[in-house]
C-alpha cells in the first residue's frame, strides 16, 4: 500500500494486519508487558548478574539488551557485537527469561536467529529507512520471533505505519510498536518528545496493534521514568521497555536513563492500572453527559477555525494587492509569544500551544497561497 496517496476516508477506516494480540502472546502474564535489561550487554558477567537480579523479581517479561549500538559519533561504544549473543542464550538457559535484541541489518538478523533470540526490536533510526526495513523483513519471513517496531526518529505516522506493514508482510504475526518519543529541535525537559497523539492515532489506524513505551529513550533520566511509565498506562498501554542496568553510573552507554533492578521494580510497583472500561451506569451516564458537552466545544472550537481563516484569507487579498510577501516572521513570533503566556496562565503547556498555533498558521499559509494564485 502506498501510504503517500491515502485518501483521508481510507486512513480513518485504518490499516488492517495479520496479528495476534499481544495478551494473546505466550509471554504475556499481566498488563504491563515488561521488557527490561541494560542498554548495552558489555560483558558476561554484568549481562548474567542483571539477568539474576530481574528474573528474581518475577515481574520481567522479557530481558533485553544491545549487541549492536547504533551510535551517533564515531568512537563510542557501538556494542559488543555477536559474542553477546551467546550470553544471551545463556540468561534464557539458566533463567527461563525471552531474550530481546535490536537489529539494524538483514545479517544481525540471521545471527539472531541462528542463536534461537526470542524477539527482536527495530530502532528508530532503522524503522525511517524503508531500504533497511525490506531487507530486515525478508530475513525475518515466517520465522516465530517477536518483532517490536520503535517510532521513526522524526514524527512521521506513515513512516511508522509502513515499517510495521513490511514486517507483518513477511508473516511475522507476534508484531508491536514502541513509542520511544520523537526528536526535536524544539525546547523540551525529555531527551525525545513525546507527542502522545501520534501513538494514540497509530492504534487508531491499526485497530488491535500492541502498544508499548519507552520511557528510558522519552525521558533521557531516569527522573522521569515513574511519570512517563504512568502517562503509558493511563493511556492503556500494552507494556514498557525499560533500561535496567545492574551499576548504572559504570553503564558504557545511557548511563543517565538506567535504573537499577531494585529502582525499577519500585517504579512498577508504583503504577496505577486503570480499566479501559466500565459498565456501572452511573459512570456510563455522566461520561456521556461530558462528552457531549466536549462536543459543543469541539463544534465551537471548528466554527472560530473557520472565522479565523476567513480572516487569513482577507489579510492574503491586501497583501496580494500591495505586493507583501505572506509570512511575517516578526509578526509570528509575536502571536507565538502572546499565546504562549496567556496559555500558561491558563494551565496549558508551551508544548500544546506551540503544536496547536503551528498547525494554524500553516493553514493560514495554506489559505493565503491560494488567494494568492487566484486570478
Amino acid at each position: 500500500m502506498n501510504t503517500d496517496t491515502l485518501t483521508m476516508e481510507e486512513k480513518k477506516t485504518g490499516t488492517k494486519l495479520n496479528i495476534t494480540p499481544v495478551e494473546e502472546w505466550p509471554v504475556f502474564k499481566k498488563r504491563p508487558l515488561i521488557i527490561a535489561g541494560p542498554c548495552s550487554a558489555e560483558n558476561e558477567e554484568q549481562v548474567m548478574t542483571t539477568a539474576a537480579a530481574l528474573c528474581a523479581s518475577g515481574r520481567v517479561d522479557i530481558f533485553r539488551a544491545g549487541i549492536w549500538k547504533p551510535r551517533t559519533r564515531p568512537g563510542q561504544f557501538e556494542g559488543i557485537g555477536s559474542p553477546g549473543l551467546r550470553w544471551l542464550r545463556r540468561v534464557r538457559e539458566e533463567y527461563g527469561l525471552p531474550v530481546a535484541v535490536e537489529v539494524a541489518t538483514e545479517k544481525h538478523v540471521y545471527e539472531a536467529l541462528k542463536q534461537g533470540i526470542d524477539a527482536v526490536w527495530i530502532g528508530a533510526r532503522t524503522s525511517v529507512n524503508p531500504f533497511a526495513l525490506n531487507e530486515i523483513a525478508a530475513a525475518l519471513r515466517d520465522s516465530d520471533v517477536m518483532v517490536f517496531v520503535k517510532n521513526p526518529v522524526n514524527p512521521d505516522l506513515e513512516l511508522w505505519i509502513g515499517a510495521l506493514e513490511r514486517i507483518s508482510n513477511a508473516g511475522i504475526t507476534r508484531l508491536a510498536a514502541v513509542h520511544r518519543g520523537f526528536s526535536t529541535w524544539e525546547k523540551c525537559s525529555f531527551r525525545n518528545q513525546p507527542r502522545w497523539q501520534i501513538a494514540v492515532e497509530l492504534r487508531q489506524r491499526i485497530p488491535g496493534i500492541g502498544l508499548l513505551c519507552d520511557p528510558s529513550h522519552m525521558g533521557g533520566d531516569r527522573a522521569f521514568i515513574g511519570d512517563l511509565s504512568q502517562k503509558a498506562m493511563d493511556l492503556n498501554y500494552d507494556g514498557l521497555m525499560i533500561e535496567s542496568h545492574i551499576e548504572p553510573s559504570a553503564a558504557l552507554s545511557d548511563r543517565k536513563q538506567q535504573l537499577t533492578p531494585v529502582e525499577l521494580m519500585k517504579v512498577l510497583g508504583s503504577l496505577v492500572l486503570r480499566s479501559p472500561t466500565s459498565d456501572n451506569p452511573e459512570f456510563l451516564e455522566t461520561m456521556e453527559d461530558l462528552r457531549s458537552q466536549i462536543d459543543v466545544y469541539d463544534n465551537l472550537l471548528l466554527d472560530i477555525l473557520e472565522s479565523r481563516m476567513l480572516v487569513a484569507e482577507t489579510i492574503g487579498r491586501y497583501k496580494k494587492e500591495h505586493s507583501i510577501t505572506i509570512l511575517q516572521s516578526n509578526r509570528w513570533k509575536e502571536v507565538k509569544d502572546n499565546a504562549v503566556d496567556k496559555g500558561v496562565r491558563k494551565g496549558l503547556t508551551p508544548e500544546f500551544i506551540h503544536t496547536i498555533l503551528e498547525a494554524i498558521h500553516q493553514e493560514s499559509i495554506a489559505h493565503q497561497m491560494k488567494v494568492m494564485k487566484e486570478e
